[in-house]
């Protein structure tokens, strides 16, 4: 099947982007741990990536790309490399001013996302300052991610999925230079600048080997940017409401004690490793095939397409938050516990890693059903149920940290996936297109079986192997480690194929067909 090509494709790339992550992950968490410095370079981090994901991937490509399939699908690629073009050249414009703004405005900027550093010199100024270095990077990786969504458009997933790799080294880098800087952070905002550069260098060359003409030019509104901008409306709100989630979380967690931003940064980048390879494998590669399907009104191939996403996202997905909840603490010690990252800091970001696996499966079942809106171009939808979730999810974390500390603001994340989960069932629910067949329905109770025996494996494992995991050599921790996991992912596999989940003979199809 082209989708399961696909999503291995994007998985693949990205699976290997996640592995390059942790490595810089465990050597940020040896150089920079997490105090003052810490909370102060994620803010830094954090905020060029909010407005990338609210604009680049977020509001723009959920709009963008279904148009440039369209126009390709039923026009010609000429007609479709014009209107990527300009696209590029008014977000360049666009970007270019508010990044200025924003350069300017810096102290005011981080005295509102993080108010709780107003009162700590030391955080405050450095958080400004870091800021100021990495904020550019909005720019150089939103004309990236264009770039990026046109390539996908064409089915070919494996550069853009593959960039963040070039992130993760240029970070790495950055990081064994760091003697050569002022500080460790500084040295990381430099390296993510420089990531940037070599992510949108990267992508153009694609694009260019791909046959696709990006011509630089004078911005033009025409009748496409302004259908393109009265779609991004509620896409903007809808991606802005999603991740004012992440800013109220540092909202909250900088009047808390120091580290709680670290401990949520740690954990959400374990959290992630699912996320990012199922979720953004499954939206990548869905978008562009649901759009077509939906373009050429052909209900049977989008009702199969959606579907069948939603299964490989279970199949994927359950198990990996299964294995999160029952293992926190064995995962982080021996992924972050040396150096500046003490033992005390292993326990609490464990504590908010069960919270946040809570909703995860919930979160990478949102990506396909928010794909199914996006590829109807109904931007609305999912700006309701997000408007909603935040609400509730702030007011959940609220109410929590009072009891739990900064696990509630993870808890409240994890409880508020599935409410979105439960909303966008119903909105769904009258889309012929986009409902559940009886192959699903039918497998999902034997997956939901299959982690829950694999969950009990696993921690038995972890119990088993608590001497080695805890006191052993780093190569010991991580060998016990690899060990628990593998097992732990061989018994989940006998066990889909024995409960018929997955055939043997769907299996030789994917591997060996060509097409």
């Amino acid at each position: 099947m082209k989708l399961v090509k696909a999503m291995a494709t994007v998985a693949g790339m990205t699976g290997l982007s996640r592995i390059a992550g942790f490595a810089r992950d465990m050597l940020t968490a040896a150089y920079l741990g997490a105090g003052p410095g810490a909370d102060a370079f994620f803010v830094a981090l954090k905020l060029p990536n909010f407005f990338r994901r609210v604009t680049a991937e977020g509001a723009f490509s959920i709009v963008f790309v279904p148009m440039y399939s369209k126009t390709r699908e039923i026009e010609t690629q000429e007609k479709a490399d014009a209107f990527a073009s300009n696209a590029f050249m008014v977000m360049c414009a666009a970007l270019s001013v508010f990044i200025i703004l924003a350069l300017i405005l810096m102290p005011f900027v981080i005295s509102a996302i993080a108010p709780g550093f107003v009162d700590d010199p030391v955080r405050m100024s450095l958080a400004v300052e870091l800021t100021r270095i990495t904020f550019p990077y909005l720019l150089l990786i939103s004309l990236a991610a264009l770039l990026g969504g046109v390539l996908n458009a064409m089915d070919r997933f494996a550069p853009f999925a593959f960039a963040p790799v070039l992130f993760n080294l240029s970070l790495i880098v950055s990081l064994l230079l760091s003697n050569y800087f002022e500080s460790v952070g500084h040295a990381m905002a430099w390296g993510l600048l420089m990531a940037g550069v070599l992510q949108l260098l990267f992508l153009w060359g694609c694009a260019k080997r791909a046959g696709v003409r990006i011509t630089v030019s004078r911005p033009k509104l025409n009748a496409d940017m302004r259908k393109v901008f009265k779609l991004m409306g509620p896409a903007v709100i809808g991606a802005g409401v999603v991740h004012i989630n992440l800013f109220a979380d540092i909202i909250l967690a900088s009047f808390l004690a120091e580290g709680s931003i670290s401990y949520l940064y740690y954990a959400d980048r374990l959290n992630q490793l699912p996320l990012g390879v199922v979720g953004i494998a499954v939206g990548t590669a869905l978008l562009p095939m649901l759009s077509r399907a939906m373009t050429r009104d052909d209900k049977t191939h989008a009702r199969e397409l959606f579907n069948r996403s939603l299964e490989y996202c279970l199949l994927l997905a359950l198990p990996a938050a299964v294995a999160l909840m029952v293992m926190p603490l064995s995962l982080i010690t021996v992924l972050f516990q040396r150096g500046a990252f003490e033992a005390s800091d292993s326990l609490m970001t464990a504590h908010v890693l069960t919270a946040y696996a809570i909703g995860l499966p919930a979160y990478i079942a949102i990506k396909v059903f928010s794909t199914a809106h996006w590829a109807r171009e109904d931007t609305t939808t999912p700006v309701r149920i997000s408007v909603v979730a935040t609400v509730l999810n702030i007011i959940g974390s609220i109410i929590l940290i009072q009891y739990i500390g900064v696990v509630g603001i993870a808890l409240s994340t994890g409880l508020t996936g599935w409410l979105q989960f439960y909303l966008h069932v119903r909105a769904l629910k009258n889309h012929d297109s986009v409902q559940f067949d009886a192959k699903f329905l039918r497998n999902m109770p034997r997956i939901i079986l299959s982690s829950c025996i694999m969950g009990g494996c696993v921690y038995s494992l972890s119990v088993l192997f608590e001497p080695a995991l805890f006191e052993g050599a780093a190569l010991v921790k991580i060998g016990a480690l690899a060990g628990i996991i593998v097992l732990g992912s061989v018994l989940y596999g006998a066990l889909i194929l024995i409960t018929g989940v997955v055939k043997t003979s769907d299996l030789k199809m994917y591997v060996f067909k060509k097409k």
